[in-house]
């Protein structure tokens, strides 16, 4: 089954908690604090495989978390880093912000990508130790590790993309080409997903044809099936636009030359601005000659080149290659799509204390997201850890706050559902 869009939820792993330990040894009567630092957490990566070509392996699984970091221990020893998470996916996945839909990266430069950067460790009360203070009883947590909701879309890599209406011969024209092996039927809709073929062109020289499907009139509103494969179109450098000219459905090729491409520019004026060459298909059972004229002298004049081909019969294919072989030499590589976004996920600057005071039955309620991981590494039984919580109050100015809406002694403060009285 062919999927090319998924969304998923990613997230990286906590960072290891600082420890809390004091050296003991004989003879030794004031070892000193050694707790040692938490591990990083571990980080969710992305990566290329060259052998995936559809997004299926995500349809089913959709969370995924890296290892946290382990916590630190006695000794200064400090706990292991949590392992990474590689997660991997098709060439030419482009991974997007799943609220806002602007692109993240592009996996087609062949390069691996941190989505989610893995917490770093607590420190141990080692570090806390200075001449006035030698035995911290208090160590600090571990940073969370960042996560998000990523939303995963497929954008098939090809030099060449096959556009046309149904049952107009190009899976014909591809299995011809290549040795790709599509279903061939004498009715519409006979491809349902986007089939790649690597055409062979000279023993030094080749390039990716894709067939793709499902490009009728109203496409770009949903019928047929809709736009789900004109994404995958955008990478292609070249477009070979077949067009049916043995007349042997009653259709005008001009028309459906016309439609097709209105499709395409109402979908993306990038699509619509491709390079074309166009290929009249089932021109050896095409009765009326006047028809091919009236398409090749249309095309040529909004300068296109024209080729009248049988993939089934074999005519016109090698004049029809070469020409493609010749206009991809001139044209740029494959576009790869530029970030839309920060590929950082979004932090709060560390600069901006900000926080929120209100009173609710004759309590003061504070919340600061940023206060929260503070109060992880308190130890509320400790003086000086106390001490420490408390210049950070009153240093960022929620002490002023406090003062300024009227809080006298004895009044409750509460904090993430720690309480305390408040004392001026």
């Amino acid at each position: 089954m062919f999927i090319d869009t998924a969304k998923i939820f990613v997230k990286a792993g906590k960072g290891g908690d600082g420890a809390v330990a004091f050296h003991r040894e004989k003879y030794v009567a004031a070892g000193g604090p050694d707790g040692g630092d938490g591990g990083r957490g571990g980080s969710v990566i992305f990566t290329v495989d060259e052998n995936m070509n559809t997004l299926m392996d995500f349809r089913y699984k959709r969370k995924y978390a890296a290892q946290d970091g382990e916590n630190g221990g006695r000794n200064n020893c400090s706990g292991a880093s949590g392992k990474d998470l590689v997660i991997k996916v098709p060439a030419g996945t482009l991974i997007k912000d799943a609220d806002s839909g602007l692109i993240i990266k592009d996996m087609s430069d062949g390069e691996d990508f941190v989505a989610a950067k893995g917490g770093s460790g607590g420190w141990g009360n080692q570090h806390f130790a200075t001449p006035t203070r030698q035995i911290p009883r208090f160590a600090k947590p571990g940073e969370p590790g960042q996560q998000r909701d990523l939303l995963l879309e497929l954008k098939l890599i090809a030099d060449v993309g096959l556009v046309g209406f149904p049952n107009v011969g190009k899976s014909t024209l591809l299995s011809v080409v290549s040795s790709a092996r599509p279903k061939i039927a004498n009715y519409h809709f006979t491809t349902l997903t986007p089939n790649l073929g690597v055409v062979q062109a000279y023993e030094d020289r080749s390039f990716v044809l894709a067939d793709i499907p499902g490009i009728i009139e109203g496409a770009a509103d949903g019928v047929g099936l809709g736009t789900d494969f004109l994404r995958h179109v955008e990478r292609c450098r070249l477009l070979v636009h077949v067009v049916d000219i043995s007349g042997c459905e009653g259709r005008d090729p001009v028309e459906d030359f016309n439609a097709i491409n209105n499709e395409l520019r109402r979908y993306s004026e990038r699509l619509a601005s491709l390079p074309q060459i166009v290929a009249g298909s089932k021109a050896d059972i095409a009765p009326d000659d006047a028809k091919i004229v009236e398409l090749k002298n249309y095309v040529e004049n909004l300068g296109y080149e024209f080729f009248p081909i049988s993939a089934a019969a074999g005519q016109g294919i090698k004049e029809l290659i070469a020409c493609i072989v010749k206009r991809l030499d001139t044209l740029p590589k494959t576009l790869v799509f530029a970030p839309e976004t920060a590929t950082e996920p979004d932090r709060v600057d560390k600069s901006v204390k900000e926080f929120n005071v209100y009173v609710h039955d004759g309590v003061y309620y504070i919340e600061a997201e940023w206060l929260a991981k503070i109060m992880a590494s308190v130890n509320y039984d400790d003086y000086e850890s106390m001490n420490y919580f408390q210049r950070v109050l009153r240093n960022n100015g929620i002490i002023e706050k406090l003062e300024q809406m009227g809080i006298k002694d004895g009044d409750t403060v509460s904090i993430y559902d720690f309480e305390f009285d408040y004392m001026g």
